[in-house]
């Protein structure tokens, strides 16, 4: 089991069950427009996750959490989750 998680493969199913949720979404009528900013924060902190379990360099780590942030915060925005100024 821990090379499992070592080696990033439990990111990789969890990123596929990701694409499964996207795709059924898709086929219950939502729009690309709606499921993309939904999904692509977690799909950020997977990647950043996977790079985190398998060693890599802190930068393949930052750089993906970093950009989960404002592409979250587009989606609340965009669901006017967020007070608009």
């Amino acid at each position: 089991m821990e090379a499992f998680f070592t080696s990033g493969r439990a990111v990789d199913v969890v990123l596929a069950v990701l694409v499964a949720e996207a795709l059924w979404l898709k086929w219950r009528g939502q729009s690309w427009a709606d499921i993309l900013p939904a999904l692509v924060p977690a799909v950020l902190m997977m990647v950043a996750l996977r790079a985190a379990l398998t060693g890599m360099a802190w930068p393949y780590i930052s750089i993906p959490l970093a950009a989960a942030f404002p592409v979250h915060l587009y989606d609340l925005r965009r669901r006017s989750m967020l007070g608009k100024n």
